[in-house]
């Protein structure tokens, strides 16, 4: 019960602070787009730390249509990839979510994957309304830079974990066997 009061609360108050921000800021700019991405990525975060949540859907089982991270690979996800290496992403990202050679690491960074994409899931699906909204109200072109942060920082990250995923299960395989 208490838990579930917690992510009540989270999702009050992540409420309040989208309305503080549309309030406060121009939603046809960057710094709009900027802003609202990272404060619910920051919110989002607090919320599926909160839910603790086994993850168990099937959704986040490799599909067929993924071909083995090949459709991903067409996609640009190794430039992806580059591009957070280049930037200090990955090195920031190392240091909370350490790889080790060991399997209770590996089953911890594959339940993290889950994780992540369930927030970028929920942050993506937000933003695509704020864009839908300002598309409508501004004019598609003022809408643009939340499509593009939208895409960089949510569906690409997404990608990302749906890469990973399936290449972290086959090393927690290989770790059970010997």
């Amino acid at each position: 019960m208490k838990r579930i009061l917690v992510l009540v609360f989270i999702a009050i108050i992540t409420m309040g602070l989208v309305y503080a921000l549309v309030h406060y800021i121009r939603m046809d700019g960057l710094s709009f787009a900027f802003a609202l991405n990272f404060m619910l990525m920051a919110c989002v975060l607090t919320f599926t730390e909160t839910l603790k949540s086994q993850l168990n859907s099937p959704y986040f089982n490799e599909k067929s249509w993924e071909m083995r991270g090949k459709i991903y690979k067409s996609l640009g996800i190794n430039f992806y990839r580059k591009l957070l290496v280049w930037t200090g992403w990955e090195k920031l990202n190392k240091k909370s979510k350490p790889v080790e050679k060991n399997t209770n690491t590996l089953l911890n960074l594959h339940y993290l994957t889950k994780q992540d994409e369930l927030g970028h899931i929920i942050i993506m699906l937000i933003v695509l309304g704020f864009n839908i909204f300002v598309a409508f109200k501004f004019g598609i072109l003022k809408s643009l830079w939340l499509l593009i942060l939208n895409i960089s920082l949510n569906i690409y990250p997404i990608f990302l974990q749906r890469y990973n995923r399936p290449r972290i299960e086959r090393a927690i395989n290989l770790s059970k066997r010997r």
